[in-house]
């Protein structure tokens, strides 16, 4: 018989406040971010947006606030005005100049 693999529950929350805490349903992601529940629905439809995940046996749409964290900070460094180095300004200008006239 082989072995049954082991959980790791370290990252589990063990309080129901903890659990409430990491464990964000869309309303509640939406405020953490600053956005409206529609947007989070629209980008899970398009399979874009923060990672979330169904969970329980109605299925609710839930967010990690580590996930939430993770993916703003991939926004700040997809972002060229938070990460000085995809600045186009900081391209050759002669690759500047070639990007400018195929846009």
């Amino acid at each position: 018989m082989p072995a049954r693999p082991v959980l790791d529950t370290s990252a589990v929350p063990s309080s129901p406040a903890a659990v409430r805490a990491a464990f964000l349903t869309v309303k509640d992601a939406a405020e953490y971010l600053g956005l409206s529940p529609h947007t989070l629905y629209v980008w899970r439809h398009r399979r874009q947006g923060p990672p979330s995940f169904r969970m329980g046996p109605r299925g609710r749409v839930m967010y990690r606030q580590e996930s939430l964290d993770a993916w703003i900070c991939e926004q700040e460094q997809a972002d060229s005005r938070s990460n000085t180095a995809l600045s186009p300004l900081k391209a050759d200008p002669r690759h500047r100049a070639s990007r400018m006239l195929s846009a």
